[in-house]
């Protein structure tokens, strides 16, 4: 993976990162995750991006420079890991909805739960990251410099895999076609309609 791929909008990443590979090293073990499921997310021209109104402290990451990742708490429940793209200075960011374990298997069904069947590991923004074990701690790591999380390529997706749609429960912008994943792929995540959502001009 080289940080020319992702020095470009989120939305042209987003389908380019199916198949590309996430690994987190912590104390417990090594986790790595295949990704299957991806939303694109701009800055100000875009209602459901959390740099809608500009940088704050919180999103400053998305800001850049890209292949870093972003990391925000959801509802104040779960951990959200997002690539972060594009030109430095302007906000873009892939969130990582859903993937396939296949590195650490044991060690994500610890943080999981025992009962938790293996495509529903790691489906699920929060999901991915419980199993993947990335927290707040990694807010801001780099992608491509050898840290403690990776990002690298995995197997080829053919085009032919790749299915778009409208983004999962946001209220805003949510019919935009920045949803990528993989058809058929059991670990991708269902599609859920936000009981807030309205109508939206976009692409």
């Amino acid at each position: 993976m080289n940080v020319g791929l992702l020095s470009r909008p989120a939305e042209e990443v987003a389908p380019e990162l199916l198949g590309s590979v996430l690994t987190c090293e912590t104390p417990e073990g090594t986790v790595s995750i295949a990704i299957t499921e991806t939303e694109a997310y701009s800055g100000t021209a875009d209602p459901a991006s959390h740099a809608y109104r500009g940088r704050t402290p919180r999103n400053a990451v998305m800001f850049g420079p890209a292949g870093h990742l972003y990391v925000y708490r959801s509802h104040g429940l779960h951990w959200c890991a997002n690539v972060v793209t594009g030109t430095e200075g302007i906000a873009s960011a892939v969130l990582i909805r859903a993937g396939r374990v296949i590195e650490g298997e044991d060690l994500a069904r610890e943080r999981r739960g025992e009962k938790v069947e293996s495509p529903r590991l790691a489906r699920g923004p929060g999901n991915f990251c419980q199993a993947l074990g990335v927290t707040a701690e990694h807010n801001g790591a780099g992608l491509l410099t050898g840290g403690s999380v990776l990002l690298s390529e995995g197997e080829p997706v053919p085009d032919a895999l790749v299915r778009t749609g409208p983004r999962v429960g946001v209220s805003k912008a949510h019919d935009w076609q920045h949803r990528f994943f993989l058809a058929g792929d059991p670990t991708v995540s269902a599609y859920r309609l936000s009981p807030r959502a309205r109508p939206s001009a976009g692409s």
